[in-house]
C-alpha cells in the first residue's frame, strides 16, 4: 500500500475510520477540512463574557443566535459563547482538555499595562521562553488566557 492511503481492503482497518474517510488517501481527506472555524466557550453569562472580550482583548460581536454569542478577534479567529449548565469545575493550567486561548501582541508591554490598567488578574510576572514573551491571566469566567509576543512566528 503506498504512503498515505487508506486500506480499502481491510475491513479492521476501514472500519475503525470515520466514515467520510473511508476509501479516501489522507491527503484528499485533508483536503475539504479548512482549519478551526471557531472555538466554543460555555459561561453563566456569555453576554457578559463576550463584552469582556470586547472590552478588554478588541474582539466584536458579529453574531448572536438564541443565547449565544460569537465574538471575533482582529485577525480573524472566533469564539462562540454558550450558556453553561452546571458549576465551573476547579482547574490548573495544565489538567486535561483544552488549556489555555493564546492572544498574539505586537507590543507585549503596552497591551500588558492596558490588561492591567482594567483589573485583569494576572496568574503571575510575564516572563521569557524561547525568545518569547507571555503572561497568562484570567477572563471574567475564570478562562485562562495568555499575551504572547514571538520573536519569530511559529511555521
Amino acid at each position: 500500500m503506498r504512503a498515505g492511503s487508506v486500506a480499502e481492503d481491510s475491513s479492521s482497518q476501514v472500519g475503525d475510520l470515520p466514515y467520510a474517510c473511508r476509501g479516501r488517501s489522507l491527503v484528499e481527506s485533508e483536503l475539504m477540512f479548512k482549519g478551526l472555524e471557531h472555538t466554543a466557550i460555555a459561561s453563566p453569562d456569555p453576554e457578559r463574557l463576550a463584552q469582556w472580550y470586547v472590552e478588554h482583548l478588541g474582539f466584536v460581536v458579529n453574531f448572536r443566535y438564541d443565547r449565544n454569542v460569537f465574538v471575533k478577534a482582529p485577525n480573524g479567529a472566533m469564539l462562540e459563547i454558550i450558556p453553561s449548565e452546571g458549576e465551573r469545575a476547579p482547574q490548573k493550567l495544565k489538567d486535561p482538555g483544552l488549556r489555555h486561548l493564546a492572544i498574539g501582541v505586537d507590543d507585549f508591554d503596552a497591551a500588558y499595562k492596558t490588561l492591567l490598567s482594567q483589573g485583569v488578574q494576572f496568574l503571575g510576572e510575564p516572563f521569557n521562553l524561547q525568545g518569547n514573551r507571555l503572561v497568562f491571566f484570567t477572563d471574567c469566567d475564570g478562562n485562562y488566557v495568555h499575551l504572547v509576543r514571538r520573536e519569530t512566528p511559529l511555521p
